[in-house]
């Protein structure tokens, strides 16, 4: 697959913290690969270009805020963001989506992961509702064994939503079905959502380790960390509605509660310190909702932190 992604955007695209445009997968020469996937599978006719498909370039906008270079000191990072390692950041562009073929637009999403992590590269990459991680998951078939990282209000164990088994309703369902996937650990869960009892008893019988939001409360973040496996492949889902709402408030579900930005930061670090960080996903991100791109500008900074601390940790640059 060689997809130029540029292609088939508009004139005028700004990368995220102005690295250099890469839209070519297949000579794709790069550490860190930023790809926005806008495009899901969604439950009905109006969801087929959602609330969170121009989420990619609004957190690439919100960059140049968040950022204010890479020769500037970040005191949560102790130093400047690559500490001076020669780190290859690049943006990939989108992934290209067709509203009358959605199973050719998740396609297109799986290749493209694939072809990043075929590159050496890791994908970071920018949702879309949470329905792209049945796609981008399908990607580390040749790349596993990974446990999945999730942050979330919500359980995401549903078989099927409408008649559609791949929606936002159902990543983790769909996880536990690879056989590449050894495990999941889902933390920030609370209130209500598309979780009835059997999907809990599903996610409980698989093994999944749950962490409740007030359980992460109670115990600390630290000692949650202690709770995921050490010395694995971490893939990592942020469902924006799993984080705090005074830090994200952009999305369609806020339910109050969750990490706040130190305890996110933390799991970035404790990640990169504890094993092998091979693939991170930002998703449910609603622009239109967002207050002073608090949300967009906190997402950011959850990226920013998880590659200051894989420099740190001997991940790029040496």
């Amino acid at each position: 697959m060689t997809p130029d992604f540029a292609s088939r955007r508009a004139t005028g695209f700004r990368p995220f913290l102005d690295v250099p445009h890469a839209p070519d997968l297949a000579r794709l020469e790069a550490d860190v690969a930023i790809i926005g996937i806008p495009f899901g599978a969604p439950y009905s006719m109006a969801g087929v270009h959602g609330h969170s498909a121009k989420a990619p370039d609004a957190i690439r906008a919100a960059s140049f805020r968040a950022f204010d270079g890479f020769d500037h000191w970040d005191f949560d990072l102790g130093g400047t963001l690559l500490d001076g390692k020669p780190v290859r950041i690049v943006d990939c562009g989108d992934v290209p989506g067709d509203p009358i073929d959605i199973p050719g637009t998740c396609r297109r999403a799986t290749e493209a992961v694939r072809a990043i992590l075929d590159r050496g590269a890791l994908p970071i990459m920018f949702g879309g509702d949470h329905s792209i991680s049945c796609q981008t998951f399908k990607a580390y078939e040749a790349h596993g064994p990974v446990t999945i990282v999730q942050v979330d209000a919500h359980l995401d164990w549903r078989h099927e939503v409408n008649g559609v088994t791949e929606g936002y309703s159902s990543p983790m369902r769909r996880a536990s079905e690879m056989p590449w996937v050894e495990g999941m650990v889902q933390i920030g869960l609370r209130g209500t959502g598309s979780a009835r009892e059997q999907e809990l008893c599903d996610a409980r019988a698989y093994g999944s380790v749950i962490v409740t939001a007030r359980e992460l409360r109670e115990q600390g973040m630290a000692r949650v960390l202690q709770r995921i496996p050490a010395g694995r492949n971490y893939l990592i889902t942020v469902d924006c509605d799993g984080v705090d709402p005074t830090i994200m408030p952009a999305v369609d579900g806020p339910v109050p509660g969750g990490p706040g930005y130190p305890e996110m930061a933390a799991l970035m670090e404790g990640l990169a310190r504890r094993g092998r960080v091979v693939g991170f996903d930002l998703v449910e991100l609603v622009p239109h909702r967002d207050v002073n791109e608090i949300t967009a500008i906190a997402g950011c900074r959850i990226v920013l932190e998880l590659i200051g601390w894989l420099v740190r940790t001997g991940r790029f640059g040496n």
